[in-house]
């Protein structure tokens, strides 16, 4: 289908999307603490810089909480990006140790302890 709308024939490995999707998701839960701080400096990121398309300070503090509310959701969109670059070294390391079988199911094993780290950790702070 796709090779129909463009003149070039390109190859998509899915077993690499599928394995550094799963490293990312993983290294997201477990590192929950440093994807909160990601997203918060993006906001912060993205806050300053809509500020200087702003020449009048009334429009400005008029839409503000709009603005915050969508870059906000932005950031939350933008946060995984560092997650994914690392997941695919995480997954590309796995591929050259233990072969392209194992990618896969190494990151869904990830994917289950992170999940269950965080479970724990989220009812440790609760109590």
């Amino acid at each position: 289908m796709l090779s129909d709308l463009l003149p070039f024939n390109f190859h998509l490995d899915t077993t690499a999307i599928a394995g550094t999707g799963m490293w990312a998701l993983a290294l997201y839960l477990g590192l929950s603490s440093v994807s909160s701080w990601v997203m918060e400096q993006l906001t912060r990121w993205f806050n300053f810089a809509e500020r200087s398309l702003y020449t009048s300070v009334e429009e400005f503090d008029r839409t503000r909480p709009a603005r915050e509310s969508q870059n906000a959701f932005y950031a939350s969109m933008f946060s995984i990006v560092p997650f994914l670059l690392v997941g695919s070294l995480c997954n590309y390391g796995v591929e050259l140790s233990l072969g392209r079988s194992w990618a896969i199911s190494m990151g869904m094993m990830a994917c289950i302890g992170c999940g269950i780290y965080e479970l724990g950790r989220r009812d440790g702070q609760s109590e």
